[in-house]
């Protein structure tokens, strides 16, 4: 997100587009509180039918949603929900999270100009910003929009707006995953009686257990440096401390190389 130099709490209020982009998005915003207006959850239950992609984070959304809201009251829920660091699909990438959710649990008093009819999403989540700001002295408010004409409005009216960024590109290309990683010297000595291996239709398969392994990725390869005959392929992650890895076809070879 945008750096700001004010030291003031943050107070997120979430698009829709957002959580159907990145369904993970209400764990990222680090020690600041997020905001779920209610007409967004309302888009969000039109959007969860369906095989797209789009449709399945809306339904990922929920489930993130309905975890937190177990065994909440009604009181617990208007205080704001602990937020709590989540595990990303693979399993071994921890999202760190420690501020607080808070949904709409009340009518908001929007204050919007008459060009603006409150009926429209997009209006009534910039009419919501204005009135969380009024409640909220104390908070910096902030929409955040994949919708660059949602953010165009909100500079109109003065309310601050950022556009979503997780996943832009970053700025150093060392930080990008290499899709590799070379093994230690003496990992099968670690791993010797944690490593069952098998073999199905001509290839070679080995289950891995160890507290190692954590940082691997599916399709992710490994080789040893020293060693050109071992390069394997993480086929399957299944938690943080098992793998399921596949021995990889060998092209070295001039008789077998493409």
């Amino acid at each position: 997100m945008i750096k700001r130099d004010d030291d003031r709490p943050r107070l997120f209020v979430l698009d829709t587009n957002v959580l159907m982009h990145d369904p993970t998005a209400i764990f990222r915003f680090h020690e600041h509180d997020i905001y779920l207006p209610m007409a967004v959850l309302e888009e969000l239950d039109k959007g969860k039918k369906g095989m797209s992609e789009t449709a399945r984070n809306v339904r990922q959304v929920s489930r993130f949603l309905d975890g937190l809201m177990s065994g909440a009251d009604q009181e617990k829920i208007a205080a704001g929900l602990p937020l709590a660091p989540v595990t990303e699909n693979s399993g071994s990438r921890m999202i760190a999270a420690d501020g607080r959710i808070f949904f709409q649990t009340a009518p908001l008093d929007l204050d919007l100009p008459e060009s603006l009819p409150g009926g429209n999403l997009d209006n009534h989540i910039l009419g919501t910003a204005q009135a969380l700001q009024k409640i909220h002295r104390d908070h910096t408010v902030i929409i955040v929009s994949e919708d660059i004409n949602l953010r165009i409005k909100a500079a109109v009216l003065g309310i601050s707006a950022e556009d979503y960024s997780n996943d832009q590109v970053l700025d150093d290309v060392s930080l990008l995953y290499t899709g590799q990683e070379e093994l230690p010297e003496g990992f099968w000595t670690c791993y010797d009686k944690a490593v069952e291996s098998w073999q199905e239709a001509g290839r070679t398969f080995y289950k891995i257990n160890g507290p190692n392994i954590a940082d691997w990725y599916p399709s992710q390869c490994l080789y040893f440096e020293t060693d050109e005959s071992f390069e394997a392929i993480v086929r399957e992650k299944r938690s943080p401390t098992e793998a399921i890895i596949e021995l990889a076809e060998d092209f070295h070879s001039p008789r077998h190389n493409v």
